[in-house]
């Protein structure tokens, strides 16, 4: 294990061996993110300079056109654009429930760039229902400002390397931070991050790309085991304030406390975030360039880590839409800027990968996966309102996904890229690419189209510019 400072250190001497000897340090531009589903507003927090940039320096600009909201910084002077990324937030799902109707909420957010060598302008702008970007807000920074926090990282956190690929410059940073691990389960805590780096870089297309990455782990010890969970009743102030019952949801796990999951990454370089809570209860979430989050204990833990992880490091859009889900439905259409999901069937984006010959819109087996579904549904928020035993709900898990993968891989075009009709929570007017994905069930496997758009964003941060 390695101290912060000391990591930083080492971090430092890494760096020559890619990127120059200028490489500037993080600076985290912290925000407020108020409103409701009618208005949003925003309001400066802090500048925070946390250690060395780790980034691509060949591809400061993000041309992967991905996110709700994306993000600008401007040279003041020049207009020149020096950094770029999309990103989506926990404000923006809220905003689409029906608490936002009725309510005001405040959300803490960050925006992180390499620290400019001039007063630039950064500006946040957010897709609208034409797919493009209009302007939101705008702030001024001077990076050699007195407000800006240069203190450096928290002390005390303990750091170290799960797989250590080579320099940051040249590789994804993934950061790993366990919440609900008491201070006597550290030994735990080591090997479920091992776990979790072994079970994303199982699956394709991480796994022949696993060089690629760096994955670092920083210890976070809780006063006591394990991580709120509401509608059970358990309360509990984990050290990352990570809990479950997020928008009402009981298997959605999120942390509201950004400024605490912020100061606690802030020892390593990161362009990817997962906080493994130490619980049993099937449970996780994943936002695009914010985190994702899993449980570390249960049967189906493989499933959600990497299911939520695609959601956070590529946007992919979640295929299922017979589960409840807290956001409110609506009859629009609007074509989604996630990859794997289009309101055009005739046309899909990825229709240069449609299978010769497919018909698109592609039949497959909807009704009797539908009605299978009534039945598996019901049977899930039974478990669940009877408080019955974990193990209940894994065993329910494999019978629907022993059926589901039965009835998926009838017909013909079972294999095939198409445009298959259901995804996005919605049964009509939104289509996947193909039949199955762990976008749309919990088998273990990206399709063609997912994989494709993962492999995108690793070349973002790890290849030159096309």
């Amino acid at each position: 294990m390695i101290r912060p400072a000391i990591f930083v250190a080492a971090f430092a001497v890494l760096l020559p061996a890619s990127v120059p000897a200028e490489t500037p340090p993080t600076l985290r531009l912290d925000y407020f993110h108020t409103g409701s589903a009618e208005e949003e507003r925003f309001a400066l927090d802090a500048l925070v300079e946390e250690g060395p940039w780790g980034g691509n320096p060949d591809r400061p600009l993000d041309d992967t056109n991905l996110g709700k909201y994306r993000f600008e910084i401007v040279d003041r002077a020049t207009q020149r654009p020096l950094y770029s990324r999309g990103f989506a937030s926990i404000y923006g799902e809220w905003e689409t429930t029906e608490e936002a109707r009725s309510v005001y909420r405040t959300f803490h957010e960050s925006l992180r760039f390499p620290e400019p060598a001039v007063p630039v302008q950064v500006i946040v702008k957010k897709r609208c229902a034409d797919g493009l970007f209009r302007e939101i807000w705008a702030v001024a920074v001077d990076p050699k400002g007195p407000r800006v926090d240069r203190t450096g990282p928290p002390p005390g956190d303990n750091v170290w390397a799960v797989q250590d690929s080579g320099p940051p410059a040249g590789k994804v940073d993934v950061v790993l931070l366990g919440d609900g691990y008491a201070e006597t389960e550290m030994d735990k805590w080591h090997r479920d991050a091992r776990r979790m780096a072994d079970l994303l870089f199982a699956l394709s297309p991480f796994k022949e790309r696993r060089a690629d990455f760096n994955v670092w782990a920083v210890d976070t010890p809780s006063r006591e085991s394990g991580v709120a969970r509401p509608s059970d009743g358990v309360h509990r102030r984990s050290a990352l304030r990570v809990a479950y019952d997020a928008f009402g949801s009981e298997r959605y796990v999120l942390a509201f406390d950004n400024r605490r999951i912020r100061e606690a990454a802030a020892a390593v370089p990161y362009e990817a975030m997962i906080l493994v809570v130490n619980e049993r209860k099937y449970g996780g979430g994943g936002i695009f360039n914010l985190y994702a989050t899993a449980a570390s204990d249960n049967a189906f833990t493989p499933y959600v880590l990497v299911h939520e992880f695609g959601h956070h490091f590529a946007g992919l859009a979640d295929e299922y839409y017979t589960s409840d889900v807290a956001y409110e439905a609506t009859s629009e259409r609007p074509e989604p800027w996630e990859l794997n999901a289009t309101a055009s069937a005739t046309s899909p984006k990825w229709k240069d990968l449609v299978t010769p010959g497919v018909p698109l819109p592609t039949p497959w087996a909807k009704e009797a996966f539908e009605e299978a579904q009534k039945e598996i549904q019901a049977r899930r928020r039974q478990i669940r309102a009877e408080e019955r035993p974990e193990e209940e709900m894994e065993a329910l898990f494999r019978e629907e996904q022993q059926r589901v993968n039965e009835l998926l891989a009838q017909g013909r075009y079972a294999d095939a890229v198409g445009a298959f009709e259901g995804a996005m929570y919605a049964s009509r007017g939104y289509y996947r690419p193909q039949a199955n994905c762990m976008m749309f069930t919990r088998r273990l496997g990206f399709c063609e189209v997912c994989r494709r758009a993962l492999e995108r964003v690793i070349d973002l941060y790890t290849r030159p510019a096309p």
